[in-house]
């Protein structure tokens, strides 16, 4: 790809259910409400749950005659058929096609990953000037990071995917492309002060600095969140007059919850004023 505009970021978490595709949805709509020209690649042919996000929002927002800031969606095509290689070469192609196409049209490029280690996910890592991972503020999830000892909780070394992100940030600087901005985003944190969580805090601060990455604030475990997605809105968008959802004040921790994301990654030409959204 030779057409360098638009700013890759990748949301990549090799374990499912992380909060990946919320989390892609959620910064897509802030910067489209920002003014920013947002497009989304979504890489997991088989479920497209953030294609389908986009879907929904336009279908909702044309049916209900609802002027809100619209995505441009993408999918790599599911090859099938053929040996293994020939359909990885196959998608991989498509992918670079689709990215030749919106890098140059757009301010921003938006890459969702399947929840698994696959061809096309590396792919895509490869490209991400910012990613981030999504996790859930467990030490199952936080396993896919570093090993920890059991006897003191103390970080001993880096994992699967931690090894896999310095491998890609060791081709961008041989490259001579700009260092990658890895961040990592803790879901569903538990609001009670409990001793998993002062751990995880711990280790994840330790790791940080060890393998360079950035701590997110991210989403509450809330029912929201999942509510809008038949409608293809988010918290940005409410309130809206017709849909049966009125704002508590759950909601609006909610919304504070991405406003602070969107602060903490740091975009390029994103600053204070998501003040507004």
């Amino acid at each position: 790809m030779s057409a360098e505009h638009a700013h890759i970021v990748v949301f990549g978490n090799e374990k499912g259910g992380s909060g990946k595709t919320t989390a892609a949805m959620h910064v897509a709509v802030a910067l489209a409400r920002l003014g920013k020209r947002v497009a989304l690649i979504d890489l997991d042919a088989r479920q497209k749950s953030l294609l389908r996000y986009a879907e929904n929002r336009l279908e909702w927002c044309g049916r209900n005659s609802v002027d809100l800031p619209q995505l441009e969606g993408y999918s790599v095509t599911r090859t099938s058929g053929g040996s293994l290689d020939a359909a990885a070469e196959a998608e991989a192609a498509e992918f670079e096609t689709i990215l030749e196409d919106v890098v140059p049209r757009n301010d921003f490029v938006l890459i969702d990953t399947p929840g698994s280690d696959t061809p096309l996910s590396r792919q895509a890592h490869a490209y991400a000037d910012t990613l981030v991972t999504p996790m859930n503020d467990s030490f199952v999830d936080f396993d896919l990071l570093a090993r920890i000892d059991s006897k003191n909780f103390k970080v001993t070394g880096p994992s699967l995917y931690s090894d896999f992100v310095w491998d890609c940030r060791k081709k961008r600087l041989l490259a001579r492309r700009p260092a990658l901005d890895w961040v990592v985003m803790r879901n569903r944190i538990s609001a009670a002060e409990a001793r998993n969580k002062r751990r995880l805090s711990k280790a994840l601060d330790t790791l940080s600095e060890r393998i360079g990455f950035r701590v997110a604030p991210g989403f509450g475990d809330r029912v929201i969140f999942r509510e809008l997605f038949p409608m293809g809105l988010t918290m940005l968008d409410l309130p809206l007059k017709d849909i049966g959802i009125s704002l508590s004040m759950s909601h609006v921790a909610a919304r504070q919850e991405v406003r602070e994301l969107i602060v903490t990654l740091n975009l390029p030409g994103v600053g204070t004023e998501t003040g507004i959204l």
